[in-house]
């Protein structure tokens, strides 16, 4: 004899089941329909020697290829050290938290634009603290990451690598960006025609192998 309770319990689960796919078609979208939903670009926040789209280094003094957005259009490094009677790594400071003063500005451009973008690519300073360890990194990082898709790469310099020492400091500082930012992060290892990446999946393998 069937239990009452156990066929009622059934019917609960496919009336369920039932809204469940009724839920999903209701949320698929076709190619050719409209939707709410709008495209995104990715935000990649370049740490470390990189290629320029947003360029947030005041210092720099020529770029490879034309930036969007460009920090310098805005904040004079050299005026700012003089101003402020700062050195190079203050006069980078300064140059940054003035310009975090402006930049929803930038985060509604590239919001205006952003069914035109896939990615973003951002230039940080060359000298890496200036920007991951301080109050005004955060609130830039905070601001993409609350608004688009963002990651972190990580850019090492593969030449300078190949000793077990160097190696080891560029993963742990790696690891260091990563519980700050909270943020996904990709290694890219550059001058790989100049010095082959081999030795770097070597020792990750063998991490791998140990922890295994």
């Amino acid at each position: 004899m069937d239990d009452p309770m156990e066929s009622s319990g059934e019917e609960n689960c496919v009336e369920e089941s039932h809204k469940l796919v009724d839920s999903l078609d209701k949320l698929h979208v076709s190619p050719g329909s409209s939707s709410n939903f709008k495209k995104k670009p990715v935000i990649i926040i370049v740490v470390g020697m990189r290629g320029y789209v947003l360029n947030l280094d005041p210092a720099v003094m020529s770029l490879p290829f034309g930036a969007n957005i460009d920090i310098r259009d805005t904040v004079k490094y050299k005026e700012v050290m003089k101003q402020y009677n700062l050195g190079p790594n203050g006069g980078i400071m300064t140059s940054l938290n003035l310009f975090a003063t402006r930049f929803d500005e930038v985060v509604s451009v590239i919001e205006k634009r952003a069914d035109q973008l896939d990615y973003v690519l951002v230039d940080t300073p060359g000298q890496i603290e200036i920007f991951t360890w301080s109050a005004t990194g955060a609130i830039i990082t905070e601001a993409f990451a609350s608004t688009f898709p963002t990651v972190v790469t990580y850019v090492v310099d593969t030449p300078r690598s190949t000793s077990p020492i160097t190696f080891m400091s560029n993963m742990l500082y790696a690891c260091s960006i990563l519980y700050k930012t909270r943020l996904p992060l990709v290694l890219a290892f550059n001058k790989t025609d100049v010095a082959d990446h081999k030795f770097a999946l070597e020792v990750m393998l063998l991490q791998l192998f140990y922890k295994y």
